[in-house]
């Protein structure tokens, strides 16, 4: 069944599917595996990672706030830079997203050793695969629990995470930090890469965004809170983690809060962490399984997979074919493929989907297209979008080869896929193309990605349609360019309204001029309403006019620009009424002649009007 996806996530559950994504291998493992590396300025390289992802997750909070749908990253690019670059994306996103969340869960037979310490290695995979089944049978139950559990696993981590800190404080000795950079700045940089992924997860939230209650709030708010709590726990427990342990223990550790718990709190703080780290892993792979499955659901409805992926279950409204492949994914990785270098190949995959959300974000801006409408806008645009191109893009060569390798091999798969399925199946009036041609096949954008995103702005928004809606929806549009008087244009507005109303161009010129004697239509400067009554009965039209060089109304200094045009038999007068006070409402918005100025093409005028803010009658 293709099917949109139930909204059942609030703010809480976006802020604990974000945080629980980021608190796992980062805190709990690679902290001792970076120190090794860069000393004590392991501090300094996850704030710098920090830094970094920030402008990824503006963008994306901006991209998701506009468009929020399955497939997060993945709908971003297609969108934005066409199907070649959406099949790379979504591909990229849900095996990036999918190897970090079955390293998560072989991540739980480390910590598993200081509870049992005789588990073996098999005992290890088998309880990664038996987390992982009843995840993936969760998430096809309920988004709703799912969330919930998410929630309560986060905050029990967190919480003994605050403990941690506040009992090692007074441990803390300030030599430790001394020297803060042995190996110099350049392993400072190397590990800010090797530490990227552990802010990926942040933004697992942006693919889940279809399912997100008032996404143009509770995404933003969920995403940054996330970011900035998340970051300020991994530099806080990093400082004092350093600032305890015995430096050549840590180095070597691959437990390095259970280290320090272990020698401040004894045999019971080590087991405490231990308890953390497991907590904290199944949210990575509990918020993996969830957010990774939206891509192929994604991808399939717009034909790049095989329909079969965008199956919803009637009842529960979870992708659960989706859920199933990823997960039984996850399961294959778990138990036949080793890690490292394939850790570093889900790092390279981030840090170049970051990289393509900021050139998503400029595309869009800068294609001008009316219905692109972000709730929440990316500070400092463009600069803050171009540091987050080419920043990380030097992180990309401290990966080592074989991520590299690994990394174009996907590429050149993901080109194959295109080529063999993709590329026959996709309308090329359907699809979206890249900037260039969205710039000069105008006729092309028209027909797609506007009238794209109204529909999901009105799904976002909650828009009802009423009958004045479908009004415009079907009514004539006029976009006059050149000076006229009124004269031209009452004779103008008749040849296009006279097959529609089925009545003679003269009888409609003299219907305007004998509204107009009566009183002016011009109700605004700028504005004008001309409205007559027809002969007949239920019948009602309306006629959008802009005229970007402006109309000379009798008595009227200013131009008028836009015009409402009304026709309506006298047994419509309530619904005329209803109209007026419609237009009333737009015309008010502080950015309505803006947009309606700027629009680019006259299609956009009538989306102006289906998406604007006004009162809505359900009963038409």
């Amino acid at each position: 069944m293709k099917s949109r996806l139930k909204k059942e996530l609030g703010l809480l559950d976006v802020f604990c599917i974000a945080t629980g994504a980021m608190i796992s291998s980062g805190l709990f493992i690679l902290p001792g595996i970076a120190y090794a590396k860069c000393g004590s300025a392991v501090i300094l390289a996850y704030f710098l990672s920090g830094l970094l992802v920030l402008p990824g997750v503006l963008s994306k909070a901006e991209l998701a706030t506009a468009m929020p749908r399955a497939g997060g990253t993945y709908f971003y690019m297609e969108r934005s830079l066409g199907p070649v670059a959406g099949v790379i994306g979504g591909l990229a996103n849900w095996l990036s997203l999918s190897l970090k969340s079955a390293f998560a869960l072989m991540g739980l037979g480390i910590f598993a050793v200081v509870i049992y310490p005789d588990i073996t290695l098999l005992q290890v995979k088998m309880i990664a695969v038996g987390c992982c089944l009843f995840f993936m049978v969760l998430n096809m139950w309920s988004v709703k629990e799912t969330g919930r559990a998410q929630i309560i696993m986060v905050f029990v981590a967190l919480g003994i995470l605050a403990f941690y800190a506040i009992w090692n404080v007074p441990h803390v000795r300030l030599p430790k930090y001394i020297p803060f950079m042995p190996h110099g700045f350049k392993s400072v940089f190397s590990v800010a890469g090797l530490v990227f992924i552990s802010y990926g997860g942040l933004t697992k939230v942006a693919s889940i965004a279809e399912e997100v209650k008032k996404p143009k709030r509770n995404i933003p708010l969920g995403m940054l809170s996330a970011f900035f709590v998340t970051l300020s726990v991994y530099v806080v427990t990093i400082f004092i983690t350093v600032g305890v342990a015995d430096s050549t223990a840590l180095a070597e550790t691959r437990m390095p809060l259970s280290l320090v718990a272990g020698q401040t709190m004894g045999q019971w703080g080590a087991i405490l962490l231990a308890i953390a780290a497991v907590m904290a892993f199944i949210t990575t792979a509990n918020a993996g399984i969830l957010s990774a499955s939206r891509f192929p659901l994604a991808m399939s409805r717009d034909r790049l997979l095989p329909r079969v992926f965008r199956y919803v279950n009637r009842r529960k409204r979870t992708p659960y074919i989706a859920i199933f492949v990823t997960g039984g994914f996850m399961i294959v990785v778990i138990l036949f493929l080793g890690l490292e270098d394939l850790i570093k190949t889900a790092s390279t995959m981030k840090i170049l989907l970051f990289i393509f959300c900021n050139i998503s974000v400029i595309i869009m801006r800068e294609s001008k297209i009316q219905n692109y409408r972000p709730t929440f806008r990316s500070p400092f645009y463009p600069w803050l979008q171009i540091f987050g191109i080419i920043v990380p893009a030097f992180l990309i060569f401290e990966m080592g080869k074989i991520a590299l390798v690994i990394t174009g091999l996907f590429v050149g798969a993901a080109l194959v896929w295109y080529r063999l399925y993709v590329y026959k199946k996709i309308d090329r009036q359907s699809a979206l193309v890249h900037l260039i041609e969205r710039i000069t096949a105008k006729e092309l954008v028209r027909k797609t990605l506007p009238g794209e995103l109204r529909e999901i702005l009105r799904e976002r928004d909650n828009i009802i349609e009423d009958r004045f809606d479908r009004l415009i929806k079907s009514c004539e549009i006029l976009d006059i360019q050149e000076k006229m008087d009124v004269e031209k244009l009452f004779s103008k507005l008749a040849l296009t309204l006279s097959p529609r109303m089925e009545m003679k161009e003269s009888d409609l010129v003299k219907l305007f001029w004998e509204r107009e004697r009566e009183s002016s239509t011009v109700l605004a400067p700028g504005l004008a309403i001309p409205h007559i009554v027809i002969p007949g009965k239920k019948k009602f039209d309306v006629l959008l006019v802009r005229a970007k060089a402006g109309i000379r109304f009798p008595g009227h200094t200013k131009p008028v620009r836009t015009l409402f045009v009304l026709m309506g038999s006298k047994d419509e007068r309530n619904f005329h009424l209803r109209v007026l006070a419609a237009i009333a409402q737009i015309v008010q918005d502080e950015d309505f002649e803006k947009h309606w100025m700027s629009a680019y093409w006259a299609e956009d005028l009538r989306d102006i009007v289906l998406l604007a803010e006004r009162k809505r009658f359900k009963d038409g």
